[in-house]
Formats: structure tokens, C-alpha cells, sequence
């Protein structure tokens, strides 16, 4: 019972330090999980060289191309700006008018005796789409300074999380080995088969997001396309890769294809599309493909998954959402385990014998 106690404090005192601390250990934490998924490609590439490449090299190498492939599905943004930004300069005028037109007669029908003019707003808008680098240069400048903290925090993201990044790649082993040092010996043989369990079905929920990805990736692309948008395949393909950082990744694709159809389309077709498209998707990955592929792989319930997102996040901000289902996978384990021991241990095997010998007395 003391030891149980004890677990049970160390749990919970170092939940209240993830808590207390989550805004800072936040570019450690990504740091973390992307050092867990790119280690064995590590450990791969060591063998392939057969020890002729060094160890620091071989970090760089797998390191390099996975923020190569980060960079690249940041980049298909651009041909969504290339194109929308002329096209926004030259429609935004027009978009303003007809926002104008749709809510003035909505104001009336509700009583509110109010009209609503943009035309201030649209001619600073314009004023400014219009300008050239330098001049939205300065203005950009003094507001980073008056909001220093923020892009302090960014650039902390940006330079951080990969200097993080390597030296948990480079002593990975190292750090791991460390760590088993700390349980104690007769706990060993518990502790590996724990983590053989965990790592099994962490594998399973990477492989399961992934397939998430790609599947709503090709069902953006195709929905979008459907329309006819013309930015159907890199909204398509950025918005399904960005779901790996949920309700991030779906917001700001939702926001692309708004923008890429009120500029194309009519308004009403362009909201007709974006709540078509994206409803279904959302409602498909929420109930059908996260449930599934990931949720049946890693053993979790549907609901659990939808509960553990919610539940991480609300705890735990961006970085809870983050590591959400990874860390219910792993509690999950130790649940099971649990459950596994309860079912062995002589109280719950005394409990259904006396219950077996009350039942043949009552008879």
C-alpha cells in the first residue's frame, strides 16, 4: 500500500510540474516526440552504413530531411499566396460591398437601426494591399517589438525545438539507458515489458495518423476539386497533412479555401463548398477515420479518443492536445496491466469464491 501511495505521489507531483511548467517544456516536449518517431531511422541508417558514418552525422542527416519535409508542406502555401494575393488586391473592394449588402438588410429585419459602412475600412485595406515591402515593413517591425514576447516565444519555437531536437536524437541511447538505471533491479523485467508494450502501441497509433493524414489529404483534394476551386490540390494536401496538429491544421485550411472560393466563386457558393467540404471532413475524421485507424489500433474507444482530446487540452493547452493520444495509449498499458493484476491477485479471487459459496447456500 506504500508503494502504491508513493507511484500514486510521484504521478501526480509530476503531472503539476507538466501543468505548471507546459508553456516552457512545450518546444521540449515537440522536441520529444519527434526524437521518439526519427530515432529508429537513426538507428537505421547506423546499420546501413555498418558504422563508416559517424553517429553526429547520421542525427544531421535524419534530422535535416524530416524539417525538409516540414519546410515543404509549409511551402505549398505558396502557390496559394502567389495566386490569392493579386487576386485579393483586386477583389477584396468588391467582397467588403457585398458583405455590406448582406448584413445592412439583416440588421434591419432584427430591429437594429444601424448601417454599416466599410468604406474607411476598405480604403485602408486596399492602401495597404497595395503598398510596397517597405512600406508594411516598419509598421510589421514595431509591432513585434510592442509584442516582443510573442515572437520571442516563436523564435524560441523555431531555433529551440531543433537544437532540442539533435541532442536527444545524438543520446538517445544514452538518455534511455539512464533512465532504466533509475528503476529499481527487481522492477526491471516489469519495467521492459511495459515499455515493449508502449512502444508497440505508440507505433501503431504513428502508423494510424498517418494513414489519417493521407486519407484526408486525398479527400480535400477531391472535395475541393469537385467545386471546382482551383487551389484544390495544395489546399487539399496542406490542410489533410496539417491535421497532425489538430483543429490547428483543419482551422487554418478551412481558412485558405474560404478565402481561395470567396475569390473565385460566388460567396454563396464558396461557403456552400467550405461547409460541404469541410463538415464532412471533419465529421469523417472525428467519427470514422481517427476512431478507427487510430483509436481501434491503439485500443482506445472512439469516445475515449474524443474524451482524451478534450481532456488533454483543456489541462494541458497545445501541448496536451499534442501528446493527447500518445500518452492515453501509454496509460492505457498500464490499465491494462492493472486490470491484468486485480484479476490475479488473491481479493478478487477470494471475492468470487465466497460469492461462489453463498450462492450454493442460498440453493
Amino acid at each position: 500500500m506504500t508503494r502504491l501511495a508513493t507511484w500514486l505521489g510521484v504521478a501526480l507531483l509530476t503531472g503539476l510540474v507538466f501543468w505548471l511548467l507546459a508553456p516552457v517544456l512545450a518546444p521540449f516536449v515537440i522536441a520529444a516526440v519527434l526524437a521518439y518517431v526519427l530515432h529508429p531511422l537513426v538507428l537505421r541508417l547506423d546499420r546501413l552504413s555498418r558504422g563508416q558514418l559517424p553517429h553526429a552525422l547520421a542525427v544531421l542527416l535524419v534530422e535535416g530531411m524530416a524539417l525538409l519535409a516540414m519546410l515543404g508542406i509549409l511551402l505549398l502555401l505558396v502557390p496559394i499566396l502567389v495566386r490569392e494575393w493579386p487576386l485579393l488586391q483586386q477583389q477584396l473592394p468588391v467582397l467588403l460591398d457585398r458583405l455590406v449588402d448582406a448584413i445592412n438588410p439583416l440588421l434591419r429585419q432584427l430591429g437594429i437601426n444601424i448601417s454599416l459602412d466599410l468604406s474607411d475600412l476598405k480604403t485602408q485595406l486596399v492602401a495597404y494591399l497595395s503598398a510596397n515591402r517597405e512600406d508594411w515593413l516598419a509598421p510589421l517591425m514595431t509591432s513585434l517589438k510592442l509584442g516582443g514576447s510573442a515572437a520571442l516565444a516563436f523564435m524560441g519555437y523555431v531555433v529551440l525545438v531543433p537544437v532540442a531536437l539533435f541532442y536527444l536524437l545524438h543520446d538517445w541511447a544514452r538518455l534511455m539507458g539512464s533512465a532504466l538505471e533509475l528503476v529499481p533491479p527487481a522492477f526491471r523485467e516489469r519495467f521492459d515489458s511495459f515499455m515493449h508494450d508502449s512502444d508497440k502501441v505508440l507505433g501503431e497509433y504513428l502508423r494510424g495518423q498517418l494513414l489519417v493524414m493521407l486519407a484526408l489529404a486525398v479527400f480535400y483534394t477531391v472535395g475541393l476539386s469537385l467545386f471546382g476551386l482551383d487551389l484544390a490540390l495544395p489546399i487539399g494536401v496542406f490542410t489533410g497533412l496539417a491535421v497532425f496538429v489538430p483543429y490547428l491544421g483543419f482551422g487554418l485550411g478551412l481558412v485558405l479555401a474560404l478565402l481561395a472560393g470567396l475569390l473565385q466563386f460566388a460567396s454563396t457558393q464558396a461557403l456552400v463548398m467550405v461547409a460541404v467540404v469541410f463538415g464532412l471532413g471533419q465529421l469523417i475524421e472525428s467519427f470514422v477515420l481517427t476512431p478507427r485507424l487510430v483509436g481501434e489500433r491503439i485500443g482506445l474507444h472512439p469516445l475515449t479518443v474524443i474524451l482524451a482530446l478534450m481532456a488533454f487540452g483543456q489541462v494541458l493547452g497545445f501541448v496536451g492536445v499534442l501528446v493527447a493520444l500518445p500518452a492515453s495509449a501509454v496509460l492505457l498499458v498500464a490499465l491494462r496491466r492493472l486490470r491484468h493484476q486485480y484479476l490475479q491477485s488473491e481479493l478478487y479471487q477470494k471475492s468470487g469464491s465466497d460469492a461462489a459459496g453463498s450462492g450454493s447456500d442460498r440453493a
